[in-house]
């Protein structure tokens, strides 16, 4: 009886959130769904990572993002472009390793830098609709762009390419995302070279009641280079927990999350909003 209470529970809270799936903040991990035709989602959040390590100019602190934007524009019933980014980045560096490739570039003074984030350009396309038999399927692919600098020791000066299948399928009062794919990562040091990572990240989001659920997932990506990886690519994986909130068109977040690796933060938090609007109509 509880399990037949909650089916509409989650219905309700699909049709209020269903078009700020595509980009559910706090996850990063991404579902299959896009946010709909002539519909414009706009993000925000604030990311503290305490222990932030940079391999590649060999700084470590504690790292702050304020605010991290991301926009996406449905294109089509099917497709969305996602531009992702923030405006400031800093750094309070609490070691330095002055061995580190990269740290010979660096400019900084005192015990702090910053910089604006990388810019992350992606196009998602759904193939599979969900249905009762099967999963929702799409694919992205995305690139980044090296907004942020050596000099500032937040940078690798690199573009970067990722492309991923997406599946997601909502059982009872869950739902579940999974994500695969490739990331093709340059060399900072040697523009010959690169990295080929996989990427992977696993969610889910719980319905509690019709506004509220509760989140969390596994994000990374795994080199797979032998020898080990070259600076800045090397493996990273973030465990994350939380719940967002959703009253109207605009739904709040917050979460915590642990490093799983040792480049990673061994802590932190981060928290912000989605709203979705409906801007234009597709003829």
């Amino acid at each position: 009886m509880r399990k037949r209470r909650l089916v509409p529970v989650v219905a309700a809270v699909l049709m209020v959130a269903g078009p700020a799936i595509a980009q559910q903040r706090p996850l990063v991990t991404q579902d299959p769904e896009p946010i709909g035709s002539g519909r414009i989602l706009i993000e925000a959040g604030i990311d503290y990572g305490h222990n932030q390590e940079y391999p590649a100019s060999g700084l470590k602190g504690n790292l702050w993002r304020i605010p991290i934007v991301g926009v996406s524009v449905g294109i089509s019933s099917i497709a969305e472009l996602q531009i992702a980014g923030g405006p400031f980045d800093s750094l309070d560096i609490t070691d330095r390793r002055p061995k580190a490739p990269l740290y010979p570039l660096l400019t900084l003074t005192g015990t702090s830098t910053h910089d604006v984030d990388d810019l992350v350009i992606g196009t998602k396309i759904r193939l599979l609709s969900e249905e009762a038999g099967r999963p929702a399927i799409a694919f992205r692919f995305a690139t980044k762009l090296p907004n942020a600098t050596n000099e500032s020791g937040l940078g690798l000066g690199t573009t970067d390419f990722f492309a991923s299948l997406l599946g997601a399928k909502t059982v009872e009062s869950i739902r579940v995302v999974g994500n695969i794919g490739i990331g093709i990562l340059a060399d900072p040091t040697d523009g010959t070279r690169q990295n080929d990572v996989l990427t992977y990240g696993f969610s889910f989001a719980r319905a509690i009641t019709q506004q509220s659920e509760v989140v969390g997932e596994v994000n990374g990506r795994l080199s797979t280079r032998s020898g080990g990886p070259l600076p800045g690519t090397e493996s990273r994986s973030i465990m994350k927990l939380g719940g967002r909130y959703t009253r109207g068109p605009i739904r709040f977040d917050a979460a915590v999350f642990l490093g799983l690796t040792s480049v990673d933060p061994t802590i932190g938090f981060t928290t912000g909003f989605t709203y979705v609007f409906n801007a234009f109509t597709i003829q």
